[in-house]
């Protein structure tokens, strides 16, 4: 039966009772259940089909620029085997494209975990009552009708309609994100559009029942309970691309359409108009078409973004997606659960009402009388061997703060023993304790304001007793409506002698002529680096987003004492949406009015997805926090989720990309600079990686164009080789550029070309080429004094040739470690691990020239001093030049339109 059929909570008792045709005494006959067991199946959460790893691993090879990689494989294979060297360069693509398929298989099959992980949190068992007896039956047995018990501990089995209910309270942070418990009552009307926080009258699967018990009649099951509702949102959620997977599809997809054409071209032009033989020209043009495809990018992509995971795992920020780390550099909008991570998911007194006076928490009062004791006795909190008070936080607040005062607890209520009680009841909000004074009895009473004034006749104030006024009440009630503005949760404490325990312990003999003693307010503050954080990430061009499951006037204070709203504007109830106000307006209106709205309260899991696709829908880059079997959803629709590794739940942290280890909202800051530096390192090794290809294009097809047969295939892959990988990893390791913090994000229509990377490729590419063609042309037909003619001269110039454009690519490594700013303006060898790289390939490089027998497989011609040396000149020019074309952008302002 499903939930969308009816509204279960604003139904009457009696009209469920007969929706569902029930007993509310004896419940359903076992004959009915068997039958209802057959039509509506088993109360078990959907197991999505999964596929197998084999079908997984396939799917990976759909990509397009997976598919090109594996076609430059064959041909490179091709190439290797015609001029005798081997497979060598097809392997190296092999490698990378199945690594990459291996990740992506891992990514699809942790999705699926976060689903699995729903099964695990429903109850193994119910005690249900059926044919007027009570038994336990297994949870997937349940069916809509039955009546179950509920008592403290148990996990809810189902969505159930509470028709008793005696003090219950359950704790609904799996869906709601709240960690108080609720407080629930069977006779409670509620609203057609209340939440589900505000469903008082329901219990929900997969929920946890604290305190009391009750009985309810089953109204949903499977797939139709709340949290089931959540599992089938995350099985129909598509994951986003992230903005690096577009990045790449794109880029692959533009620089193979361009290759492909330009090796055309160069065949055509060799053979057609410079008589090459079409088998040395096709040997060639393939060449440059495998030379030219960045193949080493995703595999260089892949291993920075792992050592950007490293480094993260090492501030707190645990990453699950490697994408995910490169995301967060682009994030605009930081969508944030407020419990946990804005807060501290502790409830904290920071206010008190005392002698008559509002002080702060920490002001140094002598409180060790019977002003925190009628707030520390009628508790039920423990405080463990280890020091931990456990126990209801609103309790728990109490306690701590009775410790922070030096208070030692123990001892009092060893002296002051408590032996009856009146428990608290939800409908007169109050807990009374009765405790041993001698031949007397203390009794202690804590509740809300508003009720405990009523029983109140005396009140402390400048340490006497005297009798209560009217004008003493008026205080008390506004200093309550005061605290409660800022969204402190208030609780009155009070007190009275007593010479014998009255013959009946409730509230009509023991909660009446009361001595009233204060007021504590408290609330789940706001953590200390949440603040200055959130200010960082406003400096960063992002805006962060509340979105919880508190109530609005809460969610509004705390937002306030974060700057999320301003707190100095009057009208921040404009900027505060609740969830019964996202029901009213359509996807449409909210994807128009979304910017409007920092805050959102009391909202469901739909609410937050609609939410993060409003964003989307406005181009915006998305990170989610939650921890919450409610925030999955939204996690996995986010551009990137970003789950709680301390309060988390299996299936928000299953959901997410990564994972706070800390669960604290400064950690996902943290994480953004990380990843904005590794985008800009990526983007270093795009700039590298496209010039050098772009100057071996070009070296290659004007070379062609002149007639010149300048390079061999073996000598383009040998350069491809040894200079793309290490310097390109190596540049992923650059430390952070001065000021990442202070640019904004990058938009949905930055690539890895935008910030005046696209025109440094171009202009850097035509340098390459420039002075590998003049040291060509110096050598074979320019004054370059030589004893050598002919042949033996052609192949000193393809060796000078070959050697110049290698080491230009290796000294070039330097030049993009700042698209604009000069490599001297700081340490130019900061980055040992491109000094290394520096040394590595270049000895690979040289190699092939100095070492006997391995010249002859290259084909190359020893080179003497002065050769030496124009190579080393015109390669090291690489440097000059760029340094002078930097300088001209820098003054003449184009480089402020690109970094700005």
């Amino acid at each position: 039966m499903s939930n969308k059929d009816w509204l279960v909570h604003a139904a009457s008792e009696s009209q469920v009772i007969d929706k569902l045709q029930t007993d509310p005494k004896r419940g359903l006959s076992k004959e009915e259940a068997k039958n209802r067991l057959k039509k509506y199946g088993e109360n078990a959460i959907k197991e999505e089909e999964h596929r197998s790893l084999l079908q997984k691993f396939i799917d990976q090879f759909k990509d397009f620029m997976i598919i090109v990689l594996l076609v430059a494989a064959l041909v490179s294979a091709f190439v290797g085997f015609s001029n005798g060297e081997g497979p060598g360069d097809a392997i190296i693509i092999l490698i990378v494209v199945i690594l990459n398929a291996i990740l992506g298989v891992v990514q699809e099959s942790k999705a699926e975990d976060a689903i699995d992980a729903l099964k695990n949190m429903s109850s193994p068992e119910a005690m249900v009552i059926r044919d007027g007896q009570a038994l336990k039956v297994n949870s997937t047995e349940l069916v809509p009708g039955d009546l179950v018990v509920l008592e403290a501990g148990d996990i809810v089995p189902a969505d159930v309609r509470l028709i008793e209910a005696n003090t219950l309270k359950i704790e609904e942070a799996a869906l709601t994100g709240e960690s108080v418990p609720v407080d629930k009552h069977a006779d409670a009307t509620v609203a057609e559009d209340a939440g589900i926080g505000d469903r008082s009258n329901m219990g929900f699967a997969s929920t946890n029942v604290t305190y009391g018990r009750a009985h309810g009649i089953v109204t949903q099951t499977a797939m139709d309970t709340e949290v089931g509702h959540i599992a089938a949102m995350l099985s129909t959620t598509d994951k986003q691309l992230t903005p690096l997977q577009r990045d790449q599809e794109h880029l692959g997809k533009t620089l193979t359409y361009l290759i492909i054409g330009i090796a055309v071209l160069t065949f055509l032009v060799g053979v057609f108009l410079r008589g090459f033989s079409p088998i040395q020209m096709l040997l060639v043009s393939i060449s440059l078409a495998v030379a030219a495809i960045p193949e080493g990018l995703p595999a260089i992509t892949t291993i920075i973004l792992s050592l950007g995971t490293q480094t993260m795992a090492a501030r707190k920020a645990l990453v699950r997606t490697l994408p995910a780390v490169e995301t967060l550099g682009s994030t605009q909008i930081i969508c944030s659960d407020k419990t946990g991570t804005l807060t501290l998911n502790e409830m904290t007194i920071e206010k008190v009402y005392y002698d008559g006076q509002v002080h702060d928490a920490g002001d140094n009062l002598d409180i060790q009388g019977n002003f925190i004791r009628s707030f520390t006795f009628p508790n039920d909190s423990k405080v463990a061997e280890d020091g931990q008070v456990l126990g209801d936080p609103t309790e728990t607040a109490m306690i701590k703060y009775a410790l922070d005062h030096q208070m030692d607890l123990q001892d009092q209520l060893d002296q002051y023993p408590r032996v009856e009680e009146v428990p608290f009841d939800s409908d007169r909000k109050l807990m009374s304790t009765i405790h041993q004074f001698g031949d007397q009895y203390l009794v202690y009473v804590k509740g809300a304001p508003d009720q405990l004034v009523e029983r109140a006749t005396q009140i402390v104030k400048d340490g006497q007793v005297r009798p209560i006024q009217e004008a003493d009440v008026d205080q008390i009630l506004a200093t309550n409506t005061d605290l409660a503005r800022n969204a402190l949760r208030v609780l009155a404490g009070a007190y009275k002698v007593i010479d014998q325990l009255p013959e009946t312990i409730d509230s009509d003999h023991v909660e009446q002529d009361l001595i009233f003693t204060g007021l504590v307010a408290m609330i789940d503050p706001e953590r200390q680096q949440a603040k200055s954080s959130i200010e960082t990430a406003r400096q960063a061009g992002i805006r962060t987003v509340m979105i919880t499951g508190d109530h609005a006037m809460t969610a509004q204070a705390i937002a306030e004492r974060l700057t999320i709203l301003d707190p100095n504007e009057a009208n921040n109830e404009a900027h505060v949406l609740t969830g019964a106000q996202l029901n009213e307006i359509t996807d449409e209106e909210l994807i128009d009015q979304v910017q409007n709205y920092s805050v959102y309260a009391r909202v469901s899991p739909e609410h937050k997805v609609r939410i993060i696709k409003a964003w989307q829908a406005n181009d915006a880059v998305v990170s989610m926090t939650g921890d919450g079997v409610n925030d999955a959803p939204s996690l996995k629709q986010a551009s990137i989720g970003v789950g709680m590794g301390i309060t988390g739940t299996e299936v928000s942290k299953g959901a997410s990309d990564m994972v706070l280890a800390d669960d604290n909202f400064e950690t996902i800051v943290v994480a953004v600079e990380e990843g904005r530096k590794v985008f800009s390192n990526i983007q270093k090794a795009v700039q590298y990686l496209l010039s050098a290809n772009l100057g071996e294009v070009l070296t290659l097809f004007i070379a062609t164009l002149l007639g010149w047969s300048i390079l061999e295939p073996i000598h383009i892959l040998w350069i491809n080789l040894v200079t793309d990988v290490f310097p390109a990893i190596a540049l992923g390791l650059e430390k952070a550029e001065k000021g990442v913090m202070n640019q904004p994000p990058r938009t949905s229509k930055d690539t890895f070309l935008s910030f005046g990377v696209a025109p440094s490729i171009i202009y850097q590419g035509i340098f390459e080429a420039a002075l590998t063609l003049f040291v060509y042309w110096f050598a074979a037909e320019g004054p370059l004094t030589t004893n050598l003619v002919g042949e033996e001269r052609h192949l000193l110039a393809e060796t000078m040739a070959f050697i110049t454009l290698g080491n230009i690519q290796l000294f070039h490594a330097y030049n993009v470690k700042s698209v604009f700013r000069s490599l001297f303006s700081r340490n130019p060898f900061d980055n040992k691990w491109l000094n290394i790289a520096f040394l590595v390939s270049g000895i690979l490089l040289l190699g092939v020239v100095l070492i006997p027998g391995i010249n002859q497989v290259f084909d190359v011609h020893p080179m003497n001093g002065n050769e030496w040396l124009i190579v080393m000149v015109a390669s090291f020019s690489i440097v000059i030049l760029v340094e002078i074309v930097k300088y001209i952008l820098r003054k003449t302002g184009f480089a402020a339109r690109y970094e700005g």
